[in-house]
């Protein structure tokens, strides 16, 4: 069942039972004199605006606060007004008043790699560590083939006890670590040291152990895509626009992710799947407006992007509206990484498109060979690292810094917390947000198991929401059935969808 937030309108579909907050609709076509607004949104994109958007880039701090990384680098405060820290996990983790009598130091277990353990040239690190007045700091210790020489890093919290970090360019040999936790009492603290545990680099391909992951020299952390295949013509750069504040009042501001045309099973509409905050902004409750979709930009023949779809392989394409979880909506970036997925729906009216170089369709899915969606679980920390392991796992999207080329990573997937699938030295910059993760990619092609989604301030690595056994059937069910906006406001192009 579809409820209408601004119109009683109800529609009722065997397809998908899921009810649905958003626009009012007449549930086949787009509405009449619908191409009028399609045209002002390919003629809003200046070059002007186009080049003063920015990646929406969502990152979590040490101590799991949601920031927006600007093009510079610098890192927004996203739903709350905490500045950022850098490096340094800050002593608010502790309770008020706690300390004043403490002399336990922290609890120190489950260190990963585990004594014994094989690794590749890179690996999720990661151990538990607990105390129960708060922990002032963290460090990861790993000492080289030498026994002498050591490098510190600082881990980040990534859910409950657990903190953890992807390191890479080890080289071939026998290393170890140790964890330093200090927590919050008086007089600079407790400290408790684990002791060294040994592992062996086989850069091989050895290893991969536990629930890390690992790597091997198979793994691309941001490397240009020359692969060509589906994925090229079917993934494209995403330019949108999202309020400046709740009211709505003010600028909107320009922003920039990635999209990948899917299979949808119906007549009338082509779907693109993205990541949830490329869609809608949950800080200030808001759909995205003034949605272009640019399939294939890196053949563009100018060079870069620029305000001219004709010079695009198959030119742009406008959407209609989009489709998020409700749950999306319900709180704020990252208390809801797990519903991180959306999509756009375009209507195959000929006024969606804009033609480039070589369009053969005006409908985007006749354009492009849509790819398509498996709902089913992927392959995950199989044991064995490589190109060649079942969870070999490709991460693509537009990067705003390598305009306008198509970028990828890759690396043997593992877990990020219960929510998320994890590439631990994915180093994706800003504007690949909701590009697709394929698994396994061959020839170009491949299904699509999930999308870029968020990572950490201090440390690289690639999050992607799970498709499997979550609300994303159902939303994708909404957007291949539920009807066409009538004449929107700003902030309503879009359902959010409840799922059984």
């Amino acid at each position: 069942m579809y409820e209408a937030k601004r119109a009683t309108v109800v529609v009722t579909s065997a397809l998908a039972m899921a009810l649905v907050t958003g626009l009012a609709s007449d549930n086949a076509v787009a509405a009449p004199g619908d191409n009028a607004r399609k045209s002002q949104v390919i003629e809003h994109w200046t070059p002007a605006r186009r080049a003063a958007a920015i990646p929406r880039d969502m990152v979590i701090d040490q101590r799991g606060l949601g920031y927006l990384r600007l093009s510079d680098g610098s890192l927004k405060p996203y739903g709350h007004q905490i500045s950022a820290e850098k490096g340094e996990v800050p002593a608010p983790m502790a309770r008020p008043g706690s300390g004043g009598n403490d002399t336990t130091p922290p609890q120190i277990s489950n260190l990963d790699p585990a004594a014994g353990a094989a690794i590749g040239a890179s690996y999720q690190f990661s151990a538990i560590v607990t105390d129960e007045n708060g922990l002032r700091s963290v460090t990861f210790v790993v000492t080289y083939p030498d026994g002498v020489t050591t490098q510190s890093f600082s881990p980040s919290n990534t859910g409950g006890d657990t903190w953890s970090i992807a390191l890479s360019g080890f080289t071939d040999g026998n290393w170890s670590w140790r964890v330093v936790a200090k927590d919050t009492a008086k007089q600079g603290g407790n400290t408790a040291t684990s002791a060294d545990t040994p592992f062996t680099v086989s850069t091989g391909g050895g290893g991969g152990g536990g629930g890390g992951g690992g790597g091997s020299g198979d793994t691309v952390t941001n490397s240009q895509w020359t692969g060509g295949g589906d994925v090229q013509q079917t993934a494209g750069r995403i330019f949108f626009e999202m309020p400046s504040n709740a009211k709505l009042k003010g600028p909107w501001n320009g922003y920039v992710c990635s999209g990948t045309v899917v299979t949808d099973g119906v007549s009338g509409r082509s779907v693109i799947l993205t990541a949830a905050h490329c869609v809608y902004d949950d800080a200030n409750a808001a759909f995205a407006r003034n949605v272009l979709f640019i399939p294939d930009q890196a053949g563009t023949s100018s060079g870069r992007t620029d305000t001219n779809c004709s010079n695009d392989p198959i030119g742009c394409w406008v959407p209609s509206f989009g489709v998020v979880d409700i749950n999306w909506t319900l709180s704020v970036f990252p208390d809801n990484i797990a519903w991180d997925y959306a999509f756009y729906v375009v209507d195959d009216d000929p006024g969606s498109h804009q033609p480039g170089l070589n369009a053969s369709s005006d409908t985007l899915d006749q354009a492009v060979p849509a790819l398509n969606i498996d709902f089913t679980a992927p392959q995950v920390n199989d044991g064995t690292a490589g190109a060649a392991s079942a969870d070999f796992t490709h991460a693509m999207g537009y990067s705003y810094s390598d305009d306008p080329n198509f970028m990828y990573c890759a690396e043997d997937m593992t877990t990020e917390g219960a929510v998320n699938w994890w590439l631990p030295s994915c180093d994706l910059s800003g504007g690949s947000s909701g590009g697709p993760w394929i698994q396994p990619l061959s020839g170009g092609s491949g299904p699509v198991i999930s999308v870029n989604s968020w990572g950490y301030t201090t440390s690289p690595g690639m999050a992607g929401p799970k498709l499997s056994g979550t609300s994303a059937s159902c939303v994708y069910n909404a957007a291949a059935i539920n009807g066409f906006p009538t004449n929107p406001s700003d902030g309503d192009a879009g359902y959010a969808v409840t799922c059984p």
